[in-house]
């Protein structure tokens, strides 16, 4: 169990091996089957009770999420996790991450957003990244149900821009939060839209494939209210966005989707949460320099990191990620 005289982890101790330093190994590697199978083999070593739960997120809308805790264990807390897009609770970040905290003392309920981890049946609308309130609403309904002991969040890539926009509305939602911690979040989505394009085409065919296999099987659950064709499957990242922002949001456009969730430049000056923000300065999807405008307040803490990839932060060949660590260290310094 980590202790709180243990010293302050940053991103200079985060060394990787030389075959370790390459973005692309990173990210690639980091989302591997390899590493899938690492994470639910520690998981399952470390011997904590999982319990799934439906959370109420208001207006009908139900998501999917696990609870997870260490048997006869005090607690010193309950830590929310969000994936990233396309990801789950069973993603392998989201199992080391649980791993850590569990080791560290706390309790962990991994969240998945609407139509994700198997649970399109449970809603009829699609998801997109604008649907912060029912995440706002899920999270009070999670701390509802594990009370007494203080409550922080944590989320990768997507799940970091859901944690620090939740963390914004948590005083006017009467959600007490100790700290926030984001790994590679999406700040300005409409500049990571086209670094995707723009970058190795890699990334935005695995995005791209994950999402038309989320639609399609919407399709097949809701074939009235989702009579989309194979042709709209069939568009690029892009036109499907815009495709979707027009049929299913009230945006209108993407540049009015994209700014709905945007946390760039001095959006996140008004957290009134402690927070923490890791990034790699080689992520090939989410560009650097967005964070080096970035106006933060006070209590929040920003450290880029020279090598990591996106979400990647792998220390050895064991796949073991520095992020996991870092996320369970800077909750336990908040709360202890």
């Amino acid at each position: 169990m980590l202790l709180v005289s243990t010293p302050m982890l940053t991103v200079a101790d985060y060394q990787p091996p030389s075959w370790l330093r390459n973005a692309h190994v990173q990210s690639v590697l980091g989302s591997s089957l390899l590493r899938r199978r690492h994470g639910e083999r520690s998981l399952a070593a470390l011997g904590a009770v999982h319990t799934d739960h439906i959370v109420d997120a208001g207006d009908g809308v139900r998501l999917q999420g696990v609870h997870s805790a260490m048997p006869d264990t005090p607690t010193r807390g309950l830590v929310l996790l969000l994936h990233g897009w396309e990801g789950s609770v069973d993603s392998s970040y989201m199992r080391l991450t649980a791993v850590e905290l569990l080791r560290a003392g706390f309790e962990v309920f991994r969240l998945n957003f609407r139509d994700h981890g198997g649970t399109h049946h449970l809603n009829e609308g699609l998801f997109h990244s604008n649907r912060i309130d029912e995440v706002v609403r899920a999270a009070t309904e999670v701390a509802r149900r594990f009370p007494g002991h203080p409550m922080a969040v944590a989320g990768y890539s997507l799940g970091g821009n859901f944690a620090l926009r939740l963390a914004l509305r948590a005083p006017d939602a009467g959600l007490q939060l100790a700290h926030v911690a984001a790994v590679c979040p999406v700040l300005d989505p409409a500049s990571t839209m086209d670094s995707m394009e723009h970058g190795l085409p890699l990334y935005l065919w695995y995005f791209e494939r994950k999402w038309r296999g989320s639609l399609a099987r919407k399709r097949e659950l809701f074939p009235q209210t989702h009579a989309f064709d194979d042709n709209v499957l069939g568009l690029r990242m892009r036109p499907l966005t815009q495709w979707m922002v027009e049929r299913h949001t009230d945006f209108g456009t993407l540049e009015r989707y994209f700014d709905g969730y945007s946390i760039a430049g001095d959006r996140l000056s008004a957290l009134q949460v402690p927070a923490s923000i890791l990034m790699a300065e080689d992520d090939p999807v989410i560009p650097v320099d967005t964070f080096r405008v970035l106006r933060l307040p006070n209590g929040a803490r920003l450290e880029i990191s020279p090598w990591g990839g996106h979400c990647g932060f792998l220390q050895s060949a064991r796949l073991d990620g520095f992020a996991e660590r870092w996320i369970a260290r800077r909750v336990l310094e908040a709360i202890d």
